[in-house]
């Protein structure tokens, strides 16, 4: 179904800049006798993303917070998902002009600041990725190159997403 197949690595210093603050914002506190048996471990988290299933792909992502840091999760994920047509259209230079697009595969990794607990309320978080594009034009029939037409791909991306999955 899709014809071209475009490889795309979007690494900005933006986000890795953010990877790097967020990182470094994380609070690591000692706990010498605590009786509480879950501090002091480092914990590990699998989760999915819903959303990439209803749209014909799947995700996985595993989690890490490091052990005496209440603030600081960062994992790596993979997902794939064909891109809904709300999506491609949200860039004016691809709207409505038949681009079927699906994110064929892809690998990330994150890191969250919580500002309570992990979590526990609100976070801000940062990814970079990897994605393979596959595109294809409804536009175009048989074998013809796309010679006039682009498909515009944004390097920074604001998304939101839920997760569901379970701490270990």
């Amino acid at each position: 179904m899709f014809n071209n197949l475009n490889f795309i690595f979007m690494k900005t210093k933006i986000s890795f800049l953010a990877f790097v603050v967020i990182f470094g914002m994380s609070n690591f506190n000692a706990t010498a006798q605590s009786t509480d048996l879950t501090v002091g471990k480092t914990k590990f988290s699998i989760e999915i993303d819903p959303a990439t299933f209803a749209f014909n792909g799947y995700s996985a992502h595993l989690r890490i917070q490091p052990k005496s840091c209440n603030h600081l999760i960062y994992g790596v994920g993979i997902y794939a998902m064909d891109m809904p047509a709300f999506f491609v259209d949200m860039n004016s230079n691809n709207a409505d002009k038949g681009w079927q697009v699906r994110i064929n595969n892809a690998i990330g990794i994150f890191g969250e600041h919580h500002f309570s607990q992990v979590n526990k309320g609100f976070f801000v978080g940062s990814q970079i990725s990897a994605q393979q594009f596959l595109i294809e034009n409804d536009n175009q029939s048989g074998d013809e190159k796309f010679t006039k037409q682009e498909y515009e791909i944004a390097p920074i991306s604001v998304f939101a997403t839920l997760h569901v999955g379970y701490t270990f």
